[in-house]
């Protein structure tokens, strides 16, 4: 499954973790992606969204 919502646009962002003693390794941060079904239009598909996205109203899911 794509780490990328279709709402919004959110993906995998990439860092740094900093440790007490100010070291830097890389790491990523995935978002929470979520697949459910929504109206898209008038027809019900299933889409990949984020749980930022669903909290907000921005799509409207359909049960």
């Amino acid at each position: 499954m794509a780490k990328v919502c279709e709402v919004c646009g959110k993906s995998e962002m990439s860092g740094c973790t900093v440790s007490h003693s100010n070291r830097h390794t890389k790491r990523t941060w995935k978002p929470n992606i979520q697949r459910v079904r929504a109206k898209v239009g008038d027809e019900t598909k299933r889409v990949n969204v984020c749980t930022s996205c669903l909290r907000s109203g921005n799509i409207n899911r359909s049960i």
